[in-house]
């Protein structure tokens, strides 16, 4: 296979991690990008396997090194970002990579690959459907809340940065579609 990439972007709320995840567990030609990050590791993640958990020195080495694809700081000292040796060495196994990343990350990573990329936004079917998802999770106060919906809603100007759109309206719905766009971009 020649070296190709997904990569899948959305809003948060829109459902692109549920996409993605669905996605691998029904092929083998697609393997995950791990991404790389400063915060501390969460009770049961695994380095290198959730994240490659860098302290902030290691990341900002990596970074002078030029051996990320893309990186940015999402909070005051705390990074994420994408390793070229983990692109590199899913390519070496002869898979596709396969990201879940914010949209600014997609740009920057779209940027990089160029036409080895296929960039795909997954979009919710409406704001109000989204308010109703991320309300649905139980895990946020109004105050973050607001905050994640006024996010989600700068996030969507994205949309017209990324090669193609998948509304999220029907989970079996979007995964077949997203399914055979993925298919395309692959076969060619």
């Amino acid at each position: 296979m020649k070296e190709k990439a997904i990569i899948i972007t959305a809003p948060s709320g829109a459902g692109k991690t549920t996409l993605v995840k669905k996605l691998l567990a029904s092929r083998t030609d697609l393997a995950f990008s791990v991404s790389a990050c400063t915060r501390d590791m969460r009770q049961g993640e695994q380095d290198g396997v959730d994240y490659y958990f860098l302290d902030t020195q290691e990341f900002q080495r990596k970074i002078e090194a030029n051996e990320f694809l893309e990186w940015e700081e999402v909070y005051k000292g705390m990074f994420y970002g994408t390793l070229r040796s983990e692109v590199n060495r899913i390519w070496t196994n002869g898979q596709a990579v396969i990201f879940d990343i914010d949209v600014k990350g997609a740009k920057h990573l779209k940027a990089q690959l160029g036409e080895k990329a296929r960039a795909i936004f997954i979009a919710p079917p409406s704001v109000e459907v989204l308010k109703e998802r991320l309300q649905g999770r139980g895990t946020e106060s109004e105050e973050s809340l607001k905050k994640r919906l006024d996010k989600s809603m700068a996030e969507m100007a994205y949309e017209k940065d990324m090669d193609l759109t998948v509304v999220n309206d029907d989970l079996e719905k979007a995964f077949t579609e997203l399914s055979h766009r993925v298919n395309e971009f692959l076969q060619n």
